[in-house]
């Protein structure tokens, strides 16, 4: 029973927490169990190899932590660094800023690239910063993948090419938490150091597990690294890997057997064919955003977000009245705007398991809830622009070919 009862469903097109699909959700309805039993470790080894997949790396090291990403970012960071390391930062959205706070909490020596809210990672200061740092004082770059209050998603590609071409050894930290499983992430290629996610986006599950990828050149900095860590300590898990038994402390194993769930759904629908889902909702988001007459937050295409979509209101409208119109009439769940952006946009999440139809009914509402704030918005018209590029490209469904 939900605890505000609305009739049929509710519609979340918040850009995480995600729908849970059914079988997901079935995995999970089960009893307790005996951590150490064979059985536990054993689906755990399976797992631990399968995450690789997600990240698109052969030689990372995974760790799943029963924590959300604000707990497998402090692991990120305190594996790797020492109090007093110099590491870059970029700003441009709230969880960048999330994330510089708990740096800069945790004592490092963080030297911050702000940006505007709605444009990318500012890679030319980056350039200047590893040009002049001859003495290779700059111990991390951190980076959020794709920031979800703005829209925004950064190159990593580009960001690697910087360290190769000024031969930097410094770590690459990401933030893939609304970006892996969902955009095009290549941890190897990209020479990514510490790479996560969190259960509760596009693996669609609860919040709860934290899933940190780590290269060898990440454990190989953690043997040195000062930073106190407990909890998120990266060694403990090595050693009952050693073991077989792979869990240093309990684990939810309902999480556990969504987890397995989830990624059978994702390899059966294929990661490029979900990669390639994403795009289409995405620029389906951004044609009916177009069709409305309004802006995207995204400053330019280079920057755009294929899981979530910041829509620019009018000056006169205040986007919370959108997102309450939204639950309160439509038993649609749409994303505020936060800090600087607040009352300026709203957001559409479009990540997980999630199919172009149930896209076109969120659509739809807020084409409604639109004209309920007094926006002039032609019903039918978002919808519309869509709808006929969705029928122009989506594939067959490969399983019912």
């Amino acid at each position: 029973m939900d605890y505000v009862y609305g009739p049929g469903k509710n519609h979340l097109f918040v850009p995480g927490p995600v729908n849970i699909p059914e079988p997901v959700i079935r995995a999970m309805n089960r009893n307790n169990e005996d951590y150490r039993s064979p059985a536990i470790p054993a689906m755990t080894k399976t797992l631990l190899e399968d995450v690789k997949k997600i990240f698109k790396t052969t030689t990372g090291t995974p760790f799943m932590f029963p924590t959300t990403g604000t707990g497998a970012w402090e692991s990120a960071l305190t594996n790797t660094l020492s109090p007093g390391d110099r590491i870059v930062s970029f700003l441009i959205g709230q969880f960048s800023l999330l994330w510089i706070d708990q740096q800069q909490r945790l004592k490092f020596n963080v030297d911050v690239v702000e940006s505007e809210w709605g444009q990318g990672a500012n890679l030319d200061i980056l350039a200047e910063k590893l040009a002049a740092d001859h003495a290779h004082t700059i111990k991390a770059i951190c980076i959020v993948h794709n920031e979800t209050a703005t829209g925004v998603t950064n190159n990593l590609a580009t960001v690697r090419k910087l360290l190769d071409h000024y031969r930097h050894p410094a770590l690459l930290l990401v933030d893939g938490v609304s970006s892996i499983c969902a955009l095009d992430f290549r941890m190897d290629e990209w020479g990514v150091d510490v790479a996560l996610t969190g259960s509760q986006k596009a693996l669609s599950l609860p919040t709860g597990i934290g899933i940190v990828c780590a290269s060898p050149k990440a454990l190989e900095a953690s043997k040195s690294a000062k930073s106190v860590r407990v909890f998120f300590d990266w060694n403990d898990y090595l050693k009952f890997y050693k073991l077989g038994t792979f869990w240093p402390y309990t684990p939810s194993i309902q999480l556990l057997y969504g987890l397995r769930a989830a990624l059978d759904l994702i390899f059966e629908e294929g990661l490029d064919n979900v990669i390639a889902r994403h795009s289409r909702l995405g620029t389906a988001t951004r044609l009916a955003v177009e069709a409305w007459g309004l802006k995207n937050c995204t400053q330019k295409e280079e920057w755009y977000s294929d899981t979530v979509t910041a829509v620019l209101v009018p000056a006169h409208i205040d986007s919370t009245e959108i997102v309450k119109r939204a639950w309160k009439r439509y038993n649609l769940s749409l994303g505020l705007g936060l800090n600087k952006v607040a009352g300026k946009v709203f957001r559409i999440g479009h990540l997980g398991n999630l199919n172009e139809l149930q896209l076109l009914g969120c659509l739809a509402g807020v084409e409604m809830i639109l004209k309920d704030v007094g926006y002039p918005v032609t019903l039918g018209s978002g919808v519309a622009a869509a709808c006929a590029y969705l029928q122009n490209n989506i594939p067959m469904i490969p399983s019912r070919i």
